[in-house]
């Protein structure tokens, strides 16, 4: 059930340690918002030197109160700051909001300072939020204890930033966005994300959950959380671009940036990633709206071919499809429009528009009933007789009664949404208009941007909108139990441990001289390959001898190997047959927030030069991975390409899950590489493998 953190969205009484008249002060701003209802709990006034403080008798501590506070705001200087905590636990306080700064932020003596805090907070039972922070507000419970007003709404908003939080307001203001909660996160010293995305998913009155981190803490967690929530997660953060801190020693690491990172595990989680905050507004504008659906496939419909063209390119990059409509859809879009008009896709009204508004209400109709379809995204000019009372002359002959059929348009599109339950989105040139309030006061997104509205709709579909308020977004695969550590890193070490676990790799012996290299042949036929061991990049070295047809190719090899690169030891393993196999590659990097990141992609030594790769949080079950596999650019190779037969992608599912399940359960291993396992018709094979230990 997660943490209990009732006493801090609905104490029975407040108190605002460093209350004040100075307005350059926040604990001035934090109590004046909290006795805007103060008729819902008792709110005292707390200032040092007593007094009265915006009208109130203030009193000299919160001992000299004289009655338990269940919540405290301390908003004090640093160096008061333990003493107010600790006087606060005294007076029994279950929850503080810690304003005060200079602490983790401020290097390891203030980190110091705030685990004993927080250390002192949970054994006394209570929660601290902070410190560091701006506030907190609550609109279902009456709770202002952070500096601005946030209109009421459904929409729980977990930031680190105040100054963001405020511009997400005015953002959403226009489509009528309010909040359930406000919560400044600071340094998550004791209540940390997690804790607060789990409470908001149990919140009655918040229907979707907005965060703004830097610093997820457990970003693992953090995901499962936002998997497990049944509501809506968007997620905006910050340094997503950058690549890791620790020096790659793989492929694997080379290509995993803290980008993939998020990606994956946004993906993963059924979180909304976006990049700014004129985005999450769009996101979240789009999921206050009406119904979602698991499908992409969108009908682009506007008035105009201009239009038309660059919505379907915005609804491309926004990752939707817009694929040519069924002869039976046309047919019966050719039975409510005029010849000229286009029913491919993008279908245009091509100016029957202004003929007859209502063929904008019937073009949706038919398209909303196409099972092709399964989201509409309206584009153009509509709106536009509505708003000039006269179409684009502004004044035009007739204006008022297009205006007029217009609006029915609108209302009659809101009676086909109804009918249908599909999501449609709708960009304007006149998104102000009359007509588009209908629209929109029926919870049809409304945009004036294209970009917007290809996003919204977006938001709406695919496979993280099929789980929003049905829990059916699967729950991440919890991690293994940690296995006996890895020792070793060396190559037949690693084919071990991934043998182990029912990796198929071909016959392989170590050897370190000729004698061994010889009696390893007589173990198995060939031809063989011959590898240098305790090379970082074999290949690259010059390490890697293919196709030794017998012994005496093999021992010329390994002599002319053994002089060049004088490396200790060797691998002399049966060749396999690369006849119509493709090389993938499968790595896992261990991430410091998320934890076990695998990667799938095409392999062989081209593998950083095409990057053509694909991340999820690991381990990675045998579904998951055949997705990952079959979304990658050079998926058609593997269901075959001129005349090579398809090969065998459950094989190589399978061989992922188990390559990822074994990583994760190595906490010891930086970074696990197999490059390349190759996948054949009848099956897949790994032909060498390494691993980084922390």
């Amino acid at each position: 059930m997660g943490r209990d953190l009732t006493s801090l969205f609905d104490p029975a009484s407040v108190a605002v340690v460093g209350a004040s008249d100075d307005p350059a002060k926040y604990g001035h701003a934090v109590a004046s918002q909290a006795l805007r209802a103060p008729g819902r709990r008792p709110v005292h006034l707390v200032n040092r030197r007593g007094g009265t403080v915006l009208g109130r008798t203030a009193a000299t501590s919160l001992s000299a109160i004289g009655e338990p506070v269940e919540l405290v705001v301390v908003s004090v200087p640093g160096a008061g700051f333990e003493a107010a905590v600790d006087e606060a636990l005294a007076c029994g306080a279950k929850a503080i909001v810690a304003i005060t700064a200079g602490f983790a932020e401020a290097g390891p003596a203030g980190l110091a300072r705030q685990r004993a805090v927080a250390d002192r907070v949970r054994a006394a039972g209570a929660v601290l939020v902070g410190p560091n922070c701006l506030g907190i507000a609550d609109n279902t419970t009456e709770l202002y204890l952070a500096s601005d007003r946030f209109a009421p709404g459904g929409v729980a908003l977990l930031s680190q930033s105040g100054n963001l939080a405020l511009e997400l307001q005015l953002r959403g203001e226009p489509y009528g966005l309010g909040f359930s909660r406000f919560v400044s996160l600071g340094n998550q010293a004791d209540v940390t994300l997690v804790d607060l995305v789990e409470d908001c998913a149990r919140h009655r009155a918040t229907s979707a959950i907005a965060v703004y981190a830097e610093d997820f803490g457990d970003g693992r967690a953090f995901a499962a959380a936002a998997a497990a929530a049944g509501k809506p997660v968007v997620l905006l953060t910050a340094g997503r671009g950058s690549a890791s801190a620790r020096s790659a020693q793989s492929h694997t690491g080379a290509l995993t940036t803290s980008a993939d990172v998020v990606s994956a595990a946004c993906r993963d989680a059924g979180v909304e990633l976006v990049r700014t905050p004129r985005e999450m507004t769009v996101v979240l504008a789009a999921l206050a709206a009406g119904p979602r659906t698991a499908g992409r496939r969108t009908a682009v419909f506007t008035d105009g071919g201009g239009h038309g063209a660059v919505a379907a390119d915005a609804a491309e990059d926004a990752g939707l499809d817009v694929p040519e409509l069924g002869a039976r859809t046309q047919e019966r879009l050719r039975s409510v429009l005029w010849e000229q008009s286009s029913v491919g896709n993008p279908v245009d009204l091509a100016g029957m528009g202004e003929q007859r508004p209502l063929s904008y209400a019937d073009t949706v109709g038919e398209l909303l009933a196409g099972e092709e379809v399964d989201a509409v995204l309206m584009t153009g000019y509509f709106g536009g007789y509505a708003a000039s009372d006269g179409g684009l002359g502004g004044g035009a002959a007739g204006g008022s009664v297009l205006a007029e059929g217009e609006t029915r348009a609108a209302k009659e599109i809101v009676a086909h949404l109804a009918a249908a339950a599909k999501p449609l989105v709708v960009q304007s040139m006149y998104p102000r208009s009359a007509s588009c309030r209908v629209l929109a006061e029926a919870g049809v997104p409304v945009f004036s941007a294209t970009e917007d509205a290809a996003r919204a709709l977006a938001a709406m579909t695919g496979r993280a909108a099929a789980g929003r308020g049905g829990g059916a977004v699967p729950p991440l695969p919890p991690l293994p139990p940690a296995a006996a550590p890895l020792r070793d890193p060396g190559y037949h070490a690693v084919r071990a441990l991934l043998a182990d676990a029912g990796v198929p790799f071909p016959a392989a012996r170590e050897v370190t001289d000729e004698a061994g290299l010889l009696a390893a042949a007589a173990e198995f036929e060939g031809p063989y390959v011959l590898k240098a061991l305790h090379l970082l990049h074999k290949s690259d070295a010059g390490g890697v001898a293919l196709r030794l047809a017998d012994r005496a190719a093999l021992l010329a090899a390994y002599r002319e190997m053994r002089a060049r690169l004088g490396a200790p030891a060797y691998s002399v393993e049966a060749m396999a047959d690369l006849t119509d196999g493709v090389e993938l590659i499968v790595g896992v990097n261990r991430d410091p927030r998320f934890g076990p990141v695998a990667m799938v992609g095409l392999g062989g030594v081209l593998t950083e030069t095409l990057r053509d790769v694909a991340f999820a949080l690991a381990p990675v079950p045998a579904g998951r991975a055949e997705e990952l596999l079959r979304g990658l650019r050079s998926a058609a190779l593997l269901d075959g390409v001129r005349g090579r037969p398809a090969v065998d992608v459950a094989a190589a599912a399978a061989a992922v899950e188990r390559i990822t399940a074994a990583a994760a359960a190595h906490p010891e291993i930086a970074e696990l590489e197999v490059n390349p396992l190759l996948v054949r018709p009848d099956g897949a094979l790994a032909l060498d493998a390494r691993a980084v230990l922390h």
